[in-house]
């Protein structure tokens, strides 16, 4: 870790709000400070909809890392809690506004420089995913991980919450493409932490401790990133499945081939009615109760994908392999088309377990779907374990909370999950919403250890003081329980269980001929 600026604040008194603003208006344009409610009441939540319980002081948005420690500088001085917040698409209410508090946008930090020699891109935290991923393909490189709101979710956030996506079974999460972090400390103190080269063992490795802290710990303010070679050559295949068990057989006979795919993802019968019906396809009558769609990259990608058909053909599953139109389709697809009535309750969850839990799990999903009189959709990155189930009910009339049998029903999927060696996030993070749960996979011993870590961070806990971290009083203890955070991420009445811009374009290439046991080709 190289310390940039060790200059830190001693201990002070509280000011009054006017002398808060002051400091920020002696570091800021004017223009980057807003403190009107109709102008920052919006931030108060992320994707989930779940609300703070009162808007914050300001929102500031710096242009530069110099304003970014200013702002920390007026924080710790006046005592103020500060959120650090992205393009507000996360689904764990982790970047929401701290009543009172500061939120920070890393929206006037967006640079991009790609290094072509080193294979890096060197960015600022407000950067958006797939500008990074344009930037970099724009040199034949590309950056690998893509979570379904990669069209407008920030590098930062990703960063903050080590977001996966449907490359990370080849590829890796977020983590697994960060060399190094310029962060900002909650007094003001810049570090640099990691490295350049591909190789470095200097100390702790704070850069991969900084990747998932969901802004607890400091204020990231640049990121050197890993770049991989983008594929010049893209395959994909769909698997036809009669039951979600079958679809989970297909993937164990992907997983188990001995190839190594860049995607396998799974969308049961009910996503796909809920795309047809938005998008107009006939997702249903091609696909059945289910899909799989797998696909492999680089020089050998027509190979493995043959390799991968013979082996679902073999096993007596119904199989298509895709022309380049239909699989480019299908993969936006699955990143992009799925929601909720805006009409009902629901409720998303980000579960992993291993890789030989997954027909288990989706066996469980539906068991508790069923007792609980809910409807459900799921859909996977299946090739890691990673299921994004909702469970949803109407809405009847005069109603203004949700059932509780939505949050009681997460409850159970969730310590199936850990029941089963999995754990209560793949990748959207802990949040508010989930830290009731937290303990239970943790373990008291670990998350007093997580809070030291935090206390040398942030000794005066201003940095997300309600996140993951946070006392709360929601802690399911007793057998049964159900934390509040689940009720209050139930009250959504239209909560995503993954970030999701517009269906794709029905007109799109859109392969129609009936599927047969066996493999064809489009």
């Amino acid at each position: 870790m190289t310390i940039v600026d060790d200059t830190a604040l001693d201990d002070g008194a509280v000011i009054a709000p006017h002398e808060l603003l002051a400091d920020l208006a002696a570091a800021l344009d004017p223009a980057d400070i807003l403190t009107e409610p109709d102008a920052i009441d919006s931030y108060r939540s992320d994707l989930t909809r779940t609300l703070a319980a009162a808007p914050p002081f300001a929102v500031v948005t710096p242009r530069s890392i110099e304003q970014v420690q200013a702002i920390a500088r007026a924080a710790t001085r006046h005592r103020v809690p500060l959120v650090v917040r992205g393009a507000g698409t996360g689904l764990s209410g982790a970047a929401t506004a701290p009543a009172g508090g500061i939120v920070l946008s890393t929206a006037g930090l967006t640079g991009i420089r790609i290094d072509v020699d080193d294979h890096v891109a060197v960015v600022g935290p407000g950067a958006i995913t797939d500008h990074v991923d344009a930037a970099a393909r724009a040199h034949g490189l590309m950056y690998a991980p893509d979570p379904a709101s990669s069209a407008w979710s920030t590098i930062g956030g990703n960063i903050a919450t080590n977001a996966g996506g449907l490359r990370c079974v080849k590829y890796g999460v977020t983590r697994d493409a960060v060399l190094g972090l310029d962060v900002v400390l909650a007094d003001g103190r810049r570090v640099q932490t990691g490295h350049r080269s591909v190789k470095g063992v200097t100390g702790y490795d704070l850069t991969s401790l900084l990747v998932g802290s969901e802004g607890t710990l400091g204020i990231i303010v640049g990121a050197t990133l890993r770049l991989v070679p983008a594929p010049l050559h893209v395959r994909t295949l769909v698997v036809s499945v009669p039951s979600l068990r079958e679809a989970g057989r297909a993937v164990g006979v992907v997983t188990g081939s001995g190839v190594r795919p860049s995607c396998v993802e799974l969308l049961d019968r009910a996503s796909l009615e809920n795309i047809d019906t938005h998008s107009g396809t006939d997702l249903v009558a091609r696909h059945g109760d289910g899909l799989v769609l797998v696909q492999t990259d680089g020089p050998g990608a027509s190979v493995e994908i043959d390799l991968l058909g013979d082996a679902l053909a073999a096993a007596g599953l119904t199989v298509r392999v895709l022309d380049d139109a239909a699989g480019a389709w299908y993969y936006e697809l699955r990143r992009t088309g799925r929601g909720y009535s805006g009409d009902d309750w629901s409720i998303g969850e980000d579960i992993a377990v291993p890789r030989s839990k997954l027909v288990d799990i989706l066996a469980t999903i539906q068991d508790i779907a069923t007792r609980h009189d809910l409807a459900v959709q799921a859909v996977a990155h299946a090739g890691d374990g990673n299921l994004h189930p909702g469970f949803s009910t109407p809405r009847r009339g005069g109603e203004t909370r949700p059932p509780a049998r939505l949050a009681i029903a997460a409850d159970e999927l969730i310590r199936a999950a850990l029941a089963m060696g999995g754990t209560i996030s793949g990748e959207h993070g802990i949040g508010s919403l989930k830290r009731g749960w937290l303990e239970h996979e943790l373990g008291a011993t670990q998350i007093e250890l997580q809070r030291e870590v935090k206390r040398a961070f942030d000794p005066l806990d201003l940095l997300a003081p309600d996140g993951f971290l946070g006392i709360h009083d929601d802690d399911p203890t007793l057998p049964g329980a159900v934390p509040e955070s689940a009720s209050a991420h139930a009250a959504g009445a239209e909560t995503a269980t993954e970030a999701q811009p517009a269906a794709p374009d029905p007109a799109s290439p859109n392969p129609r001929s009936p599927e047969t046991t066996g493999r064809t080709h489009d």
